[in-house]
């Protein structure tokens, strides 16, 4: 939901119904919905661009409107490898099987961060001052953009966000959740730490309305994912094109551009303290 604001959201699939594809076949690449529709192709196309070039395939960029959209083609088998929010994959993992392929490393780790901000010209410097306003969420599957809020106010409150908040939207992506507090749409909202870094150092048109006014710990970055079943030569060829980008002029100026330092093979337990925050909400606030 997201590595750096970038890749923090690349989904790629084999079409059709065959787990192996002969190279005249297009692989799609499903972007999931961290960051709207304009920013996605803008970020993400030279990143696709090289991934075909490196396969000897074309390769299609396809974005869904929702994570859940994504989980459920990555389920059903349309898609074979997407990149998807922590929340969802530790979901998809014990649900269907979905396998690590690889994750970005950004800033020297490859673990991110939720963010509350609020406006910078407001009074509110602390979550409590929110009790009663409004808030943005992104996805109700999103990790940062949901999941985190949502297990900080069960915590520190007792209360789910619906009795908390006066007022709740969803804009659907990071991007657009960082713009609604900026044009005090709503009071605060809770945004991934690697889109709102990316925005602040790239264009901090919004970004340099907002201000930070609470961190969470830190969780493991948004991965790549494969269907249990995805053909094993092209699983290792992917996660060998991921593995080496950083190591060729082309692929390090791409992921320089994205804040990204290079792509690692990322361990489950990365993701166990988003499996312990799902496990609590499901039990204490659901």
């Amino acid at each position: 939901m997201k590595w750096l604001v970038i890749i923090v959201a690349l989904v790629c699939a084999l079409p059709g119904a065959g787990v192996t594809a002969s190279s005249a076949e297009e692989l799609k690449f499903g972007v999931a919905a961290m960051i709207s529709p304009q920013e996605t192709i803008k970020y993400y196309q030279q990143t696709i661009d090289y991934v075909a070039k490196k396969l000897g395939r074309p390769v299609e960029m396809v974005q869904k409107h929702s994570y859940d959209e994504t989980d459920k083609l990555l389920e059903s088998g349309e898609l074979k490898v997407a990149f998807i929010c922590s929340g969802p994959y530790v979901v998809d993992k014990e649900k269907f099987g979905a396998e690590l392929l690889v994750a970005p490393q950004s800033y020297g780790e490859p673990f991110y961060y939720a963010y509350i901000i609020a406006h910078r010209g407001s009074s509110i410097t602390d979550l409590s001052q929110l009790k009663g306003k409004s808030f943005a969420f992104t996805d109700p599957k999103s990790n940062t953009g949901k999941l985190v809020p949502a297990y900080m106010i069960g915590k520190r409150f007792g209360m789910t966000p619906e009795k908390f908040f006066g007022r709740i939207i969803y804009t659907k992506t990071h991007d657009k959740s960082i713009e609604a507090v900026a044009k005090k749409i709503v009071d605060g909202a809770s945004v991934d730490s690697l889109i709102y870094n990316y925005a602040a150092s790239k264009n901090p048109r919004f970004t340099s309305q907002t201000r930070i006014i609470a961190k969470s710990p830190r969780y493991g970055i948004p991965p790549i994912v494969t269907r249990k079943d995805l053909d094993p030569a092209l699983k290792a060829r992917l996660r060998d094109i991921f593995l080496n980008m950083h190591k060729d002029p082309e692929g390090r100026a791409i992921l320089a551009g994205i804040r990204v330092d290079r792509f690692i093979v990322p361990k489950d337990s990365d993701y166990d303290s988003v499996r312990e925050m799902e496990k609590w909400l499901r039990m204490n606030i659901r």
